[in-house]
């Protein structure tokens, strides 16, 4: 591969970009393990696609805000490395699909010239950090919480307190007691909340902890009812510093925060975090209010000539699709996109028209859906029929009809049977046969391509993930069907319940079957849950058990939707939660080099974070001599009981007391100049003895 000259500004950026274009040069050249590259480029959002030979590139957006130049750049971009189509997801990002792994440096380089990044947008890390899309013009928020989802995103993006964590770690920031950030289903959760003390009002956040989706969702609990502003990142920083020397290692199934509140408690885990704080960065962190997130409204224009074709559809689009902001006289307009895909073409064409007529700045939505801001009341019209020559002004948004889907099979490893076929039919059975249901925003429906709840069906009124059926020799596309999930308020949730299997092509009709019964029996004014709640789960289990009837199956049944050939279960190996580095003669490189990052945090006067890579320093070299050892762990604080088992009771290395005490002096010194320099000293002394350790273990004994 050829090399290319970056025009990056920031030196730090330029590095990370420097830096993976030389691992890949390496990894082609055979002289980089494969596990070990997997784990670099996931943190640089470069993850393997189902198809071999190519890859899918995550951009991460912190709650999910761009501008239209950014827009413009993420276009020319999957034009350039990509197929042209522009992937929102749940998580607020963009992705492109089919980008040949040689040019993500290059593509990673020219997104950087409008501010866009790649870092940590995969791996186990701290994910892309989440916010209410209307945030800044909800009319029930008690402040905009953008500021405080923006400095999250900031403080720890390339903190080496979370670039090797055992797991992802996932947070968001709700604009309102409505919670549309669905703070219940994330690691951490805030929800903002206003108090009066001594006359002022005082901001502050409900922190709720520990929640998540994937195979085995768990609803989270609350940590704070309030927690003022100032004290939100240290308490975040703290969590992250336990969850890293806690969290589970080995079995990544058992690995996400989530789990390590199960084993500890919460309790517990409170009390860890508190043990922390002496060591924190920051003990208290203030959000910088002068920075105005709120963009800049339009100015007053004269609107051009235009002609509304259908003005049923402009009536159901103005009921469904906008809403009124907190600045008076201006309107928020939701963009529907179907399984979450815009083409290039189309987003440079809504270009214009959001430059003219609204703020520029757009939001993606945990729904894969685009909110626009401050369009003047008198520009609605002309707003609904441009965006309707776009394709882009389909009536209801976060109805029954909006259904959130992952890639699925399209593109994803993990992808057991189609997600985004399926999803298309769904909502064209909705549009076509209960046109009504357009404006019922109760139920929500989700699909995912597996159980790991990607596309948030674990959390659904009516939920599917991909599955499979056998019949006889045969193996047939299948759905799971869930019922009964959904976000309720202020960090409560419910989480769906597991019902039964159906073959994929029969999820129109379980569609249909609790749609007509729901309509059909539900007392004046019940909400979808409560009709659930009412009826009982084997209820539904029975009104939908006919649809599983594997006797009455036909030939379109073994094919899946979108595909022409039988189906055949083929899933590989997944990327999205990074991979484990566990030879002996990595770890000892990977203490050096984090030694060398040290060393220039020193120089920078980031004491803090000095400290933080001389403790990984600490970890990489005790847990290379473990593995030289055959000797199992699964948590960094057992890594450091099992050296001290292994290694200093029996004499072969001698510390003061011991070496996890050691070791956990990080908790029990602030992180000064003078403690940074001893601690460094130290984990720099304990590498040169564990590698002359290890070369006189591996020297031939001559006789």
């Amino acid at each position: 591969m050829q090399s290319f000259r970056t025009e990056i500004e920031n030196p730090i950026v330029e590095r990370d970009i420097i830096e993976l274009e030389k691992k890949i040069r390496l990894y082609r050249e055979g002289k980089l393990q494969e596990d070990k590259f997997k784990s670099l480029r996931l943190a640089r959002g470069v993850y393997g696609q189902r198809q071999l030979g190519v890859q899918m590139v995550r951009i991460k957006l912190p709650f999910g805000k761009l501008t239209t130049q950014q827009l413009i750049r993420i276009s020319d971009i999957s034009d350039e490395y990509s197929t042209g189509n522009l992937h929102l997801t749940t998580r607020q990002d963009i992705q492109i699909h089919y980008v040949s792994l040689d040019r993500t440096p290059e593509l990673w380089a020219k997104l950087e010239q409008d501010d866009i990044t790649l870092r940590e947008a995969c791996g186990n890390t701290v994910r892309n950090v989440t916010a209410s899309p209307e945030a800044g013009i909800d009319p029930n928020e008690p402040f905009d919480v953008s500021p405080y989802a923006d400095a999250t995103f900031r403080y720890f993006l390339r903190n080496p307190i979370c670039q090797d964590m055992g797991r992802k770690f996932k947070m968001s920031f709700s604009s309102s007691d409505s919670d549309t950030a669905m703070s219940y289903m994330h690691d951490l959760g805030f929800i903002p909340k206003v108090r009066t003390e001594d006359g002022q009002e005082v901001r502050g956040f409900k922190v709720m902890i520990g929640g998540g989706l994937g195979a085995q969702p768990s609803l989270a609990h609350t940590a704070f009812e309030f927690l003022p502003e100032n004290k939100v990142i240290p308490f975040i920083e703290g969590v992250l510093r336990i969850f890293d020397r806690y969290g589970e290692r080995n079995n990544r199934n058992k690995a996400r925060f989530k789990y390590l509140i199960a084993k500890l408690g919460l309790e517990e885990v409170m009390r860890l975090v508190e043990e922390e704080y002496k060591a924190l960065k920051s003990h208290s962190f203030e959000i910088d209010k002068i920075i105005d997130f709120n963009p800049a409204p339009p100015a007053q224009k004269a609107i051009p000539d235009f002609v509304i074709d259908d003005t049923d559809k402009y009536n159901k689009w103005l009921k469904t699709n906008v809403f009124k902001q907190k600045q008076e006289g201006f309107y928020g307009i939701y963009i529907k996109v179907q399984i979450g895909d815009i083409s290039s073409t189309t987003a440079r064409k809504l270009v214009p028209l959001v430059r003219e007529f609204s703020a520029d700045e757009i939001r993606v939505t945990q729904g894969q859906n685009l909110l626009l801001k401050y369009v003047r009341e008198e520009a609605l019209p002309y707003f609904f029929a441009q965006l309707d020559e776009l394709g882009l002004a389909e009536p209801g948004f976060n109805s029954v009809a909006d259904i959130t889907t992952c890639p699925g099979t399209d593109t994803c490893n993990l992808g057991i049977s189609n997600s985004t076929n399926i999803t298309k039919v769904l909502e064209k059975v909705i549009v076509d046969e209960y046109p009504e249901m357009l404006f019922n925003t109760d139920i929500k429906i989700k699909i995912s391509g597996c159980m790991n709840s990607c596309g948030q069906h674990g959390m659904a009124n009516l939920g599917f993930h991909g599955s499979s059926l056998k019949s006889g020799k045969s193996v047939v596309p299948a759905l799971q069907v869930l019922l009964g999930g959904g976000t309720l308020s202020n960090g409560e949730g419910r989480i769906a319940q597991k019902l039964l299997k159906v073959p994929s092509k029969r999820g129109p009709e379980v569609l249909r079957y609790v749609l007509n019964d729901y309509l059909a029996k539900k007392e004046e004014n019940e909400r979808f849950n409560a009709y659930y709640d009412r009826n009982g789960k084997d209820y539904f289990y029975q009104l939908l058990k006919p649809l599983t009837d594997l006797t009455t199956l036909t030939p379109d049944d073994f094919i899946d939707w979108g595909h022409q050939d039988d189906f055949q279960p083929a899933i590989g190996v997944g990327e999205c939660a990074g991979v484990m580095i566990d030879l002996v003669a990595t770890l000892l490189y990977e203490a050096d080099e984090k030694l060398e990052w040290a060393g220039e945090a020193m120089e920078d006067k980031r004491y803090a974070d000095a400290v933080y890579y001389g403790y990984a320093a600490f970890i990489s070299t005790a847990k290379a001599l473990l593995l030289d050892k055959n000797v199992s762990t699964n948590t960094q604080n057992s890594i450091m009981q099992e050296f001290d088992t292994h290694f200093v009771e029996t004499g072969i290395f001698t510390f003061e007391s011991d070496f996890k005490s050691k070791v956990l002096q990080i908790n029990q010194n602030q992180p000064s100049e003078a403690f940074a320099k001893d601690y460094l000293n130290q984990a720099l002394l304990f590498l040169q003895e564990a590698t002359r350790y290890r070369q006189e273990q591996r020297e031939p004994v001559v006789e």
